[in-house]
């Protein structure tokens, strides 16, 4: 393991795991191994983690003054690392209880932080206790378990002030969303992860000064994502959301079914969810309690235009097209649900992706923007211009699926190997769709009063007549053919944006 030295002389070692941007990530416990880390839900796909152990564990050593241990004097060995690894600015993420040092180190290198995520966090640092009462009635809810009674006598054993291996082994099952095979081979190694002996020098008295950490929150510019877990007790989402408003610039997510570790409980939400947020390209909104990531381009005040992938795809496909396009507009590329870094909820239906628009163009305060849509984009815009015309006030549907029965049926799809952008259950929710659609569609067509234009590809597996009937039956409706397959803006791009640009848009 690679190693480097403390302010004090301590020899602190670390662990390198994936590519990208590094990202600092502070384990628990307090004073556990970075081990239980692991690569947090596949964060390692995207940032080179830097997984330091804390002194006295892992391959780090052990300070000979124990008062070394107290929470406010590992700052200085943040910094090393930060110095060691030749940063002039960090990542920062930390788990449970080193959330009150890296809010420490916010308070004392404000400057040295471009971004801060803070994982089912701590809160002593900023006065904000985590009580006894609220774990019990955390608890309460596993109260059907088998375990249940052990380990909640292990939770009162910890709130005496008794903390063994033993009792820290007892109460595990209730630090999870859900106690199966996973949790407990993640829960096994904690005992030999953790320095129990030394977490009392940890929070020793003089470690926090609440007051005055609080102040300098008030003033710390880098963003900060704070995640809880939904059944979590330590903290619980609201007193985690406290925590979040004591930052200018926070924001929360509330992982559903997710415990203590939400990168266990359901790894693919908890790396989309961080991702997002690192990701400085992509932001979020929440809208029908969905998180809804999204990329932007062009100047702000400029013109709103909405774009929206098709099925399997995400907000990147846009990426060459969308660049031209901000020129002359305010581009936003959303991720629909279940796909790329939005949520994936697992309910899908081109009614849902049609609520999605909806929500984000309330979100963003986009009302009467130009909306376009390709393939199931083109259906959800579809559906959106409908129902609520008024939002709209250009509608463009590249290669929309026609509202007519696929004929013949599409069978049922099976599951492609490996690792999908896009969560599977999308397509035979949709599948169903397209083999019956609503009829109401095609007879609705004449509600929608957006000018509408249909873009095709010459190429396409679609057939181009069944897209120039709906053009033809909207009102100022028309089709535009260009030389592409059914991906027209990637395939062609130049033609695409001479398509739009004969509708008006992308022009000065």
């Amino acid at each position: 393991m690679p190693t480097f030295t403390a302010p004090d002389g301590a020899v602190l070692a670390y662990r390198l795991l994936g590519r990208g941007e590094p990202l600092i990530c502070l384990p628990g416990g307090p004073l556990r191994a970075s081990a239980y880390l692991g690569d947090l839900g596949g964060l390692s796909r995207t940032r080179r983690l830097v997984l330091p152990d804390p002194r006295g564990t892992g391959g780090s050593a052990a300070p000979d003054d124990p008062s070394a241990y107290r929470c406010d004097r590992l700052v200085g060995d943040v910094e090393a690392l930060r110095v060691h690894l030749g940063l002039g600015h960090i990542d920062l993420l930390a788990h449970s209880a080193a959330a009150n040092l890296a809010v420490l180190y916010a308070a004392r290198h404000p400057g040295r932080l471009r971004t801060l995520t803070l994982i089912t966090p701590g809160t002593r640092a900023a006065g904000l206790p985590v009580t006894g009462r609220e774990l019990r009635e955390a608890a309460a809810r596993s109260a059907g378990e088998p375990w249940y009674a052990e380990a909640r006598a292990a939770l009162e054993e910890i709130l005496a002030g008794r903390v063994t291996d033993a009792a820290r082994s007892a109460v595990a099952p209730l630090t999870y969303g859900r106690w199966d095979a996973t949790a407990r081979a993640h829960a096994a190694g904690a005992a030999a992860q953790t320095n129990t002996e030394a977490a009392s020098f940890h929070y020793a008295e003089g470690a926090f000064d609440p007051a005055a950490t609080v102040a300098a929150l008030g003033e710390l510019a880098a963003p900060v994502l704070v995640v809880a877990g939904e059944h979590d007790a330590g903290p619980r989402p609201d007193r985690a959301a406290q925590l979040a408003a004591l930052f200018p610039h926070a924001e929360l997510a509330v992982q559903p079914g997710a415990g203590h570790y939400p990168w266990i409980d359901d790894p693919g939400t908890f790396a989309r969810t961080v991702e997002a947020f690192l990701d400085p390209a992509v932001s979020s909104v929440r809208a029908g309690g969905i998180r809804l990531a999204h990329r932007t381009w062009g100047d702000p005040s400029a013109p709103p235009l909405v774009l929206a992938h098709g099925r399997g795809g995400d907000s990147r496909d846009w990426a060459g097209v969308a660049a031209r396009l901000g020129a002359h507009h305010r581009v936003y590329a959303l991720d629909l649900r279940g796909h790329g870094l939005s949520d994936w909820p697992g309910r899908y239906s081109f009614e849902l992706f049609r609520d999605d628009l909806h929500g984000f163009l309330e979100a963003r305060g986009l009302a009467g923007a130009t909306l376009i849509g390709h393939s199931a984009g083109g259906t959800a815009a579809l559906l959106l211009a409908q129902r609520h015309p008024g939002l709209v006030g250009r509608l463009v549907l590249e290669e929309p699926p026609p509202p007519v029965p696929l004929d013949p049926p599409r069978p049922p799809a099976e599951r492609p190997p490996g690792t999908l952008g896009f969560d599977w259950p999308v397509v035979p929710a949709t599948d169903e769709w397209l083999n019956d659609p609503d009829p109401g569609i095609r007879e609705h067509l004449g509600r929608i009063t957006a000018p509408t234009l249909v873009i095709g590809g010459t190429r396409s597996h679609v057939d181009q007549e069944q897209l120039r009937s709906p053009a033809g039956r909207t009102p100022g409706g028309r089709y535009a053919p260009v030389d592409a397959g059914h991906l027209v803006h990637a395939d062609n791009p130049d033609g695409f944006l001479a398509a739009l640009a004969s509708f008006g848009i992308g022009r000065g």
